[in-house]
């Protein structure tokens, strides 16, 4: 979800010579997101028994991802070693933000609703990514869009944070699935385009879909789940 205006014209033009080129970097790019996500669930793991003092340093932690996000992995750009370490620390600190949520689903019985979201949105992610690298159509407008709508959507998740309407709530997360699932297809139509310098930054956008649809539909199912 980082892209918002490339020129594709290079990487367009020379087809079939970047063929390689493209499926070398994106098992790159999938091999390190699969290795951000057990770095995540290393994360929630190793600070599941503190779900209490990770609550009450959520927006420590919240800072914490921000920083590493925007600025640790900008200024480590380019530099293999440095940039590699600032995803993992990204993705180790997001796995530690979901303790709060993981711990209250696992305190309520409701523990294999965990299992069921992350094959949910597996299946979801990968039909969406298959989808963006098969399909001939050409993705590359909706950045400013999907940009744009994902700031109302936040704006409008602040307003709510005010207001506590649980059906806002419901609706908003609901747009961010819908809004995460079309950054899918945007982010995996980038990378198979050559729209990328580095894998460590594809696998980043990449792994932000992924976080914000798990985190949607884990939500989801354990209101679905609730008795």
């Amino acid at each position: 979800m980082a892209l918002y205006d490339r020129d594709y014209a290079t990487a367009q033009t020379q087809g079939t010579t970047l063929s390689t080129t493209r499926v070398d970097f994106l098992k790159k790019t999938y091999q390190l997101l699969a290795l951000s996500m057990l770095v995540a669930a290393l994360g929630a793991y190793l600070t599941m028994p503190f779900a209490a003092q990770v609550q009450s340093m959520r927006w420590f932690i919240f800072g914490a991802e921000l920083l590493v996000l925007f600025f640790g992995l900008s200024l480590s750009r380019g530099k293999p070693g440095l940039n590699m370490f600032m995803l993992f620390l990204f993705t180790f600190l997001s796995g530690v933000s979901l303790v709060p949520l993981l711990a209250t689903l696992i305190g309520l019985g409701k523990g294999a609703v965990i299992g069921n979201a992350f094959l949910a949105t597996s299946i979801l992610f990968g039909a969406l990514s298959i989808f963006a690298i098969n399909s001939k159509t050409d993705f590359s407008s909706w950045g400013k869009p999907l940009f744009i709508t994902l700031i109302v959507v936040i704006v409008a998740s602040i307003v709510n944070i005010f207001l506590g309407s649980g059906t806002l709530g419901v609706i908003i997360s609901a747009a961010v699935l819908l809004l995460f699932g079309l950054f899918t297809i945007y982010d995996t139509q980038n990378i198979a385009n050559g729209a990328y310098d580095s894998p460590v930054d594809a696998a980043v956008s990449l792994y932000l879909d992924f976080l914000n649809m798990f985190t949607v539909i884990l939500q989801f199912l354990g209101i679905a789940s609730d008795d």
